[in-house]
């Protein structure tokens, strides 16, 4: 068991990752194959801290196996809330060398995301900016804080509604190293003029009620963006069961995304 100030952790099975894929790879009725790209070389928790005015913000934190320090990612759920997919993505990321942490952004104020999926983005609905931007404060605080992460280098990654939450904590917090928004949706171009960070932006082909916005993107973030739409891929396609998961240009996507998280943040 870890002990770590003013949190209460609870220590998971080594098989987390494999039930979770399982689990996230059934969607809609259907059974899809789940791929593993990397073999999991993580320890994962889950953890609770406070935010700002005191709640509970539960996460899962994935640990990397290295004999340095490493640097750190936020992994901000989709319109759902938390599901047994994101905590696979941050032992991904654990894999990869960093600390990934994953704050269910529902748990402050509902304890915990629920299990339906349309229970949980009626929920979502119901969140205000700025509890979302503190308890994302409240993660990057907490991440940070860890003895075995570098300090103030992390990078944020999300999905669907996370991706456009990426824009706006980029925008919030100018301590961000580096940001992928997962064709996630700008709903306020003026926040591109307060981010600092690079961008990586992942787009879906056939989702041009995100894609409409990269221009504008593009135009005010200059040589801060990069975006790419992958060829014959929907939005949500980095998940089981979406359209374009499991095709090489979902596989060029997570390259993309490993690159720029090695360059931005392991400087490699």
């Amino acid at each position: 068991m870890r002990s770590s100030r003013g949190s209460t952790i609870v220590p998971i099975m080594s098989g987390i990752a494999f039930i979770a894929a399982m689990a996230g790879g059934f969607v809609a009725g259907r059974h899809h194959p789940v791929r593993y790209h990397d073999a999991v070389t993580t320890h994962g928790e889950w953890v609770k801290f406070a935010n700002a005015k005191g709640d509970s913000v539960r996460a899962y934190v994935a640990y990397p196996e290295r004999s340095d320090k490493a640097p750190t990612v936020i992994v901000i759920h989709e319109i759902f809330g938390m599901t047994d997919w994101e905590p696979t993505m941050g032992d991904r990321f654990a894999a990869k060398g960093y600390i990934a942490i994953v704050p269910d952004l529902l748990s402050s104020r509902y304890g915990m995301s629920p299990p339906s999926p349309d229970s949980g983005r009626k929920l979502v609905a119901t969140l205000t900016d700025a509890g979302v931007m503190a308890d994302l404060d409240a993660s990057y605080k907490y991440v940070n804080a860890l003895p075995a992460a570098q300090k103030e280098n992390t990078g944020i990654i999300g999905f669907c509604w996370g991706g456009g939450t990426v824009w706006k904590y980029a925008a919030a917090n100018p301590k961000v190293k580096a940001a992928v928004p997962c064709y996630g949706p700008l709903s306020d171009t003026t926040l591109l003029m307060s981010i600092k960070s690079p961008v990586l932006g992942v787009y879906g082909q056939g989702d041009m009620r995100v894609n409409a916005m990269m221009p504008v993107e593009q135009r005010l973030l200059g040589t801060k963006f990069v975006g790419d739409s992958y060829i014959g891929t929907g939005h949500g396609f980095l998940k089981p069961g979406r359209n374009g998961y499991g095709t090489p240009e979902y596989d060029r996507a997570l390259k993309n995304i490993d690159a720029f998280f090695a360059k931005q943040l392991d400087h490699k």
